[in-house]
């Protein structure tokens, strides 16, 4: 028995409370660096300078994962590849110094740049194959489209670092960006129309609590508002203005909705639950960090 509840403890320990930590620490960092950016803006503007902690915090939850945590990755690494196990180790490294770049907004326009291309080669390499073998499933699907999105919103924050890129490629990645940010918004849109019981932002399998009221009435808002953004983003008409008011809506969802799941999820005594928990708040804030990096990216004047 006491081997059991040792390793119980050593798993908690390796993984639930080194994501948490590391999402601590990066919340720490990301606010420090940040504080005099929400002092000075002004409305929503505040929201928009939350971009960098937004995406600092999950980079630095899901890096903990991969180092503390492998065994719940490994699977995920292609069999044709050599050593996978130092692959999900490399890649957990790379995480976790993306987010100290990003959340210290030091050397942003490589972090931000090379975290973009590390998700799209996670994209041809694992999600779209999979997707393409399992043409009818929505939940891979719905992987592939977040995945992307990701990397754009890598790439927005590179295009939008200070002393950063050329003028030439820095509309290239914005461009690229918005364009893969906009389908991506649009299809999650669609989605909430078609299965309105699930978890709002990123459709994935898991359902709003019972407890919820109105669950299908909040999953047909973010639709909408998905949809709507995404068509914005798409035409590029009022992008500033559309990505703001659907970054703040995501993180009014995160605070009313996904921070009791996630404490549901924590106060279970099954790792892989705690793990999907954090998962699951962790995906939805770096998708509102990608769409708050857009709306950064867009000048004032747009």
């Amino acid at each position: 028995m006491q081997p059991t509840i040792l390793a119980i403890f050593l798993d908690f320990l390796r993984t639930s409370t080194a994501m948490c930590v590391a999402a601590i620490l990066l919340f720490v960092l990301g606010v420090w660096n940040t504080r005099s950016d929400i002092v000075g803006a002004r409305g929503l503007e505040k929201i928009i300078t939350l971009c960098n902690l937004c995406c600092a915090i999950p980079l630095a939850v899901f890096g903990a994962l991969h180092l503390f945590g492998p065994q719940f990755v490994t699977a995920i690494v292609p069999r044709y590849m050599p050593w996978r196990m130092f692959w999900v180790y490399f890649v957990g490294c790379a995480l976790i110094a993306a987010s100290l770049s990003i959340a210290s907004r030091v050397a942003v326009r490589w972090s931000g740049l090379l975290f973009g291309m590390m998700m799209f080669l996670f994209v041809a390499m694992i999600h779209l194959p999979g997707a393409l073998a399992l043409r009818n499933n929505r939940i891979v699907w719905t992987i592939v489209f977040r995945e992307m999105s990701f990397g754009a919103g890598g790439w927005l924050l590179a295009a939008n670092a200070k002393h950063g890129w050329h003028q030439q490629v820095r509309t290239t990645l914005i461009v690229i960006g918005r364009t893969l940010i906009a389908i991506t918004a649009i299809v999650f849109g669609i989605e909430h129309f078609l299965h309105p019981a699930a978890l709002p932002v990123v459709p994935l399998r898991k359902e709003m609590p019972a407890w919820l009221p109105g669950r299908a009435l909040i999953d047909y808002v973010t639709g909408a508002a998905l949809l709507v953004a995404g068509l914005c983003f798409l035409l590029n008409r009022k992008t500033r203005t559309a990505a703001t008011y659907l970054g703040a809506w995501i993180l009014l969802l995160l605070v009313v909705i996904y921070t009791p799941v996630l404490i549901t999820a924590l106060s279970d005594p099954r790792i892989a639950i705690q793990v999907e928990g954090i998962n699951y708040f962790a995906d939805t804030l770096l998708f509102a960090g990608t769409i708050l990096a857009l709306a950064s990216a867009t000048p004032r004047s747009e």
